[in-house]
């Protein structure tokens, strides 16, 4: 791996630059998991964005992309991240189902679903959990039974991320009749479609961050099957690879974190417990590491390796990190974190409450833990 950057690189990080300051918005947007309104805001700043070609960068051009590699695009995250630029609500779609469908689509399927994908006009959940199949998505109950040309789909998921206001849903179902990791299947269906009823989950901050999805002999295309059918649980691994390790927690937002709290220790040196001057120096360092390992893994990948069960480790130490870094910070603020306005304009707090969740979400670190020891490590289940 390389550490430095080529001329080519670096006039590509001042491009981003230069856009992004011309085009971020100088009031912050409401939170996607707001209101509608604040949904359809992030929905046209993905416009926005993809005005500029800045939707996808690594998707290649005839899908809405501008087919660069990987180090670039962890230059335009990083760049983003130091815009503040808006957080991008068609995460789920973008980071995960995009590079999912780019590697195992047909090209009639990316025509139909990645430029659409990456300007915002569609925005996609991920309808993966169900009651009984959280982490343990191999107990997924939902069916897809063929009939003719299409699937009818039934079945009940839940904790999907901005399902309440998205368009469209990728979700794993089995073929009536078989068990565990056999017999299933990854198909996409429209959120509208008869047969679905979306009820929202609201978060303890009000917003309706989640949903629980019902499908009643909901009819879909067997286009909408991505892979062949049985292939779910493969596709599904590979998805949770891009989930875990690279795509959706880039080293960017971590980076300008551990910067702001560097910030917040150089003003409340003085009234803050010295001895927490080291947990400030652990969160810069361990930022830093995170990022150069993603830099290494991409390195990987452009060399042409794949994710493997390895992404488990990143998975863990981002959502541990992410955690470590604003315990940190709201132990520098005392009882001042509780204050609405937060002091500084940086809501410690909030940010603090949703790291929580880091540990849980993308597959539970216990799961992890699980993953390095028997895939690894070879030791026994």
């Amino acid at each position: 791996m390389d550490l430095t950057y080529t001329p080519q690189q670096q006039a590509f990080r001042e491009e981003v630059r230069a856009w992004l300051e011309a085009h971020v918005p100088a009031q912050p947007l409401e939170h996607y998991d707001a209101t509608r309104e604040g949904f359809e805001a992030h929905r046209a700043w993905e416009k926005t964005l993809q005005s500029g070609d800045w939707g996808m960068v690594t998707w290649p051009k005839e899908y809405g992309g501008r087919g660069l590699d990987l180090i670039q695009w962890l230059i335009f995250e990083e760049e983003y991240a130091r815009a503040g630029a808006p957080g991008r609500v068609g995460q789920n779609g973008i980071f995960l189902l995009g590079p999912t469908l780019i590697e195992f689509g047909s090209h009639e399927q990316k025509q139909r679903f990645l430029p659409p994908m990456a300007s915002g006009e569609e925005i996609w959940a991920q309808a993966w959990s169900e009651p009984q199949a959280g982490s343990d998505l191999a107990g997924v109950r939902a069916t897809c039974a063929a009939d003719g040309d299409d699937y009818i789909l039934n079945g009940h998921k839940i904790w999907s991320s901005r399902a309440v206001f998205a368009d469209w849903a990728f979700g794993l179902f089995r073929t009536p009749g078989t068990e565990r990791h056999k017999g299933m299947s990854l198909i996409f269906f429209p959120l509208t479609a008869p047969g679905v009823t979306v009820n929202p989950i609201r978060k303890i901050n009000g917003h309706v961050g989640f949903a629980e999805i019902f499908l009643e002999d909901v009819r879909v295309p067997a286009f909408n099957r991505l892979g062949d059918e049985g292939q779910g649980w493969h596709i599904c691994m590979a998805t949770a690879g891009f989930e875990r390790g690279l795509m959706l927690r880039s080293p960017a937002r971590y980076q300008v974190a551990a910067a702001k709290l560097a910030d917040l220790w150089q003003t409340r040196r003085e009234t803050a417990d010295p001895m927490l001057e080291a947990d400030v120096i652990r969160a810069h360092m361990n930022a830093e590491a995170y990022a150069l390992s993603i830099y290494q893994t991409a390195s990987r990948l452009m060399a042409g390796a794949r994710i493997g069960p390895e992404a488990s480790t990143n998975k863990i130490f981002w959502s541990e990190m992410d955690i470590h870094l604003h315990q940190t910070a709201l132990s520098i603020l005392g009882t001042e974190a509780e204050l609405i306005p937060p002091p500084g304009g940086h809501d410690w707090l909030d940010d603090y409450i949703f790291s929580l969740a880091g540990p849980i979400y993308a597959g539970s670190n216990e799961i992890q833990r699980n993953i390095i020891a028997e895939r690894m490590l070879g030791l026994p289940r």
